[in-house]
């Protein structure tokens, strides 16, 4: 499947571009919104992606642009440019181009390596099924995929494991099919959620997440934005808290309550409180859309806050992978 930017649109429209704007794309993947951006606007990017292959698939644009467009190989939390930005934009999860190809592991829809890894190197989800202990591999299925049959997933990965190690996609897959008990009329495939707990695993996506919002507020100018479009709860959880803890502004000025400490002071304006959703229209020409939601705001004028502390969700999960780093 081609690579198709979900939300597009709305993105472009909350980071409100504008003529002589500098806008930071924080994952570059297929350059959706870095092209986009340039397109809409006389504008400047400076876009951000861990994966080499989206640094390379980035050259072309980079000479195309003209001094318009630069690209730095980074992660969320490496955000940084030396002036301040009008927006911020980041599109979180996997991309099409990592799930289309087979050997980077990332998907079931055929055999490969269980790899995983966006930067190529460290651990993989290999090493994660092969030497996570079964409470460890229940507690990050449970907390990361958020799936209620975590246990019995865990026992069946420990089990087969002890006969041979798991090292393909789609033998990790069967084994997860096996261990619920077949697909049962789901419309998703039960490996999907242990596929994705993995992947947020290897990669530290969510502390990696909470790095990124912590620089993307330092890095925005007064009226700049921010834009996030994410595809997993935990993620969209994390963003929401984010932006609402830093634009609640209770009892700022009133006579129940002093005004708030500087570094207390709201950051953000939420200009809408509700996540949007893609269109219908979108979801069926695109169907990754489904889960897809945006948030976004607008930065004041106060101090950036203290970095998000990302929460410990998976704790006996998170311990042990530390331990094997």
């Amino acid at each position: 499947m081609a690579h198709a930017p979900v939300l597009l649109a709305e993105a472009m429209d909350a980071l409100a571009l504008k003529d002589g704007g500098v806008y930071m794309d924080a994952t570059f993947g297929g350059g959706g919104y870095s092209r986009e951006m340039l397109a809409r606007a006389d504008c400047r990017v400076i876009a951000f992606d861990r994966d080499p292959d989206a640094i390379a698939r980035g050259a072309a644009l980079v000479e195309s642009a003209k001094g318009k467009f630069t690209l730095h190989q980074g992660r969320f939390g490496d955000l940084c440019a030396d002036e301040l930005v009008d927006g911020v934009v980041f599109d979180l999860g996997v991309s099409s181009f990592q799930l289309d190809e087979a050997e980077r592991g990332f998907s079931f829809q055929a055999d490969a390596d269980l790899d995983m890894r966006m930067e190529k190197e460290g651990l993989s989800a290999a090493d994660a099924v092969n030497r996570l202990s079964e409470t460890a591999l229940a507690d990050l299925i449970y907390r990361y995929g958020e799936d209620d049959d975590s246990r019995r997933i865990a026992r069946g990965i420990v089990q087969a494991r002890a006969a041979g190690g798991i090292t393909r996609t789609l033998h990790l897959a069967k084994i997860v099919e096996d261990a619920v008990g077949g697909r049962r009329g789901a419309r998703t495939h039960p490996a999907t959620k242990t596929f994705q707990a993995l992947r947020m695993l290897v990669n530290h996506e969510l502390g990696e997440l909470a790095r990124g919002l912590s620089a993307a507020e330092r890095a925005l100018k007064p009226g700049g934005r921010i834009a996030v479009v994410s595809f997993h709860s935990l993620e969209d959880r994390m963003v929401k808290l984010f932006l609402t803890a830093r634009a609640d502004a209770q009892g700022r000025g009133s006579r129940y309550a002093p005004d708030l400490p500087p570094e207390r002071a709201p950051s953000f304006v939420l200009e809408r409180k509700r996540a949007t959703a893609p269109s219908d229209d979108e979801t069926m020409v695109n169907p990754r859309a489904r889960s897809a939601s945006l948030r976004w705001a607008t930065r004041t004028d106060a101090p950036a806050w203290d970095d998000l502390e990302p929460p410990a969700l998976a704790p006996k999960a998170e311990a042990e992978w530390q331990k094997l780093n």
